[in-house]
């Protein structure tokens, strides 16, 4: 099992993912009437079965998990969250945004696919491609449900015999949340900073259509609270936070200059195709990579360094400076 020994009699808990990173770290911290969550993995026989591995291992009933706080709304974080709450009849708390979110992406009445495959096609993906992202979203709609009954997460909350303020560090998703504890400069970073890899940063429909603007600005406001140690939801966690910071903001920016230079006459699936040609992509990874180049896209966009033409699929190009004598 992979669980490490954290402070605030805490514990880091890694959940299989059928996915490339191979976990999601969810956190499990002592409180005076029992436990609190955050994160919980996808809903899967794989996951669910480590949780009950977990839980014997530690001494824990089901019945112990009091409050469940989610960091965001994605499935690998927010799947099993209807599960556990009906094991545990735990509190279930997000955002408020986020929640929102997963009711249109997950939720019974959900027209989410219908709206990504008319977005995936406006931006020059092929049909048939189109059509394997569509039916890998409804099969992983499944590893969502139940959804829970969700409340809203307040400013501040306790849990590991600790106050942590909820910092709203949208981005990766419109809402997103961190745990910091600020006498400790630790923070439960969720997916808004990570090791080694960069945190997907898309345009969805029904979402922030300037998402990387949003995690600039989050990037630059967690600078300003001199965070030490950063528990993360993939991979390690880090130590040298505010240099990881830096390191992920040039990344996007160079990302950028690429995307500005390639941008002359091509579709988003065009540029996305040689930004990922080193990678063959599955389409729940073609999903990610076409958002992704559109969120960057849209920021140039909006930095009136490109522009696009209003055709179908759109088109991008440079940025024409006409001087006026």
């Amino acid at each position: 099992m992979n669980i490490e020994k954290i402070k605030y009699d805490g514990y880091r808990i890694g959940i299989p993912v059928p996915f490339p990173m191979k976990y999601v770290y969810c956190y499990l911290f002592k409180q005076n009437d029992g436990y609190t969550l955050i994160d919980v993995g996808l809903n899967y026989s794989e996951a669910r079965e480590t949780w009950a591995k977990v839980f014997e291992f530690l001494t824990i009933q089901f019945s112990d998990i009091k409050t469940i706080y989610l960091t965001h709304f994605h499935p690998d974080h927010t799947g099993l969250a209807g599960w556990m709450q009906e094991l545990t009849g735990a509190d279930v708390y997000m955002h408020e945004i986020d929640t929102e979110m997963m009711e249109r992406v997950f939720g019974e009445n959900s027209v989410q696919t219908v709206k990504l495959k008319e977005m995936i096609l406006k931006h020059g993906v092929p049909e048939q491609l189109s059509e394997k992202i569509i039916m890998h979203m409804e099969k992983l709609r499944k590893s969502v449900l139940p959804l829970p009954k969700f409340k809203k997460i307040g400013l501040e909350v306790q849990f590991g015999h600790k106050d942590w303020k909820v910092i709203h560090t949208p981005g990766h998703s419109s809402g997103h949340i961190c745990f910091y504890q600020e006498n400790d400069k630790t923070m439960i970073s969720g997916d808004m900073i990570l090791d080694k890899i960069t945190p997907n940063i898309s345009v969805w429909p029904g979402a922030s259509q300037k998402p990387l603007h949003d995690y600039m600005e989050s990037l630059k406001m967690l600078k300003t609270l001199s965070i030490k140690t950063a528990y993360t939801a993939h991979n390690v966690s880090i130590e040298n936070v505010n240099d990881r910071i830096d390191e992920l903001i040039a990344h996007h920016h160079e990302r950028l200059a690429k995307i500005e230079n390639l941008a002359r006459g091509k579709t988003a699936f065009e540029i996305a195709e040689i930004l990922f040609s080193h990678k063959n992509l599955t389409p729940h990874q073609w999903r990610f990579a076409i958002a992704e180049t559109i969120a960057h896209l849209n920021y140039l966009e909006q930095e009136n360094r490109i522009e696009c033409q209003g055709t179908r699929p759109i088109i991008y190009h440079e940025k024409i400076n006409v001087s006026h004598q």
